[in-house]
């Protein structure tokens, strides 16, 4: 274990996953989304510098047999990434990605688990999460239409979240945008935005 006093996850992770547990529980407990259920741990998407702070935070908290472990596998997987998109050799930061590019590089790796995702379906970092980890698994409203989050919510009722959840989902994303943006300011950081193995290398 690290000597290195840890930090607890930053307020705003807190209050997001506070959030989700009133929301999951507005929908009366029918969500299937619980530790051990890995189905959207599998993918590729883009995390934040916040969440990168959270996750270098978790990995310090685990034994260096399994923090090596993990950081090995996201090594592995950004030298994947760097050969299929060259582009990430020189920056690693997406925000700026054409829609289309990026469509293609996430139907690429469609099949990539997160380099925390343990065998038995567990997250090797689950205190540290990043934000999107912590609010996956609602049913989206968009233009009125409610669908389900993900294929395995296929007798999931479709209920739409109270006004009151989604101005405090909105209150939080504006939280995020301003933290995200103090941290790309204080770091100098060329983007906000990475792909999620690069959020497992130390910086």
């Amino acid at each position: 274990m690290s000597e290195t006093p840890l930090l607890q996850p930053r307020p705003l992770f807190k209050k997001t996953a506070r959030w989700f547990e009133r929301a999951k529980a507005s929908l009366f407990d029918n969500l299937p989304c619980c530790r051990g259920c890995s189905h959207c741990c599998v993918g590729l998407f883009s995390v934040t510098l916040l969440d990168k702070q959270e996750i270098q935070q978790g990995l310090q908290s685990l034994p260096s047999k399994d923090r090596k472990r993990l950081e090995d596998t996201a090594v592995e997987q950004v030298n994947q990434l760097r050969i299929a998109a060259p582009r990430l050799r020189m920056n690693q930061f997406v925000d700026r990605w054409p829609d289309d590019e990026m469509d293609t590089l996430v139907e690429r790796f469609d099949a990539l688990p997160c380099p925390a995702l343990e065998r038995d379906g567990r997250c090797g970092v689950y205190e540290y999460r990043p934000l999107v980890c912590r609010s996956m698994g609602l049913p989206m409203d968009s233009d009125g239409v409610v669908s389900g989050a993900c294929i395995i919510q296929t007798s999931v009722p479709l209920i739409r979240l109270s006004n009151a959840l989604r101005e405090e989902e909105n209150l939080l994303a504006g939280r995020e945008a301003e933290e995200l943006a103090a941290v790309c300011h204080h770091n100098g950081a060329q983007g906000g935005e990475l792909l999620l193995p690069y959020a497992f290398l130390p910086d």
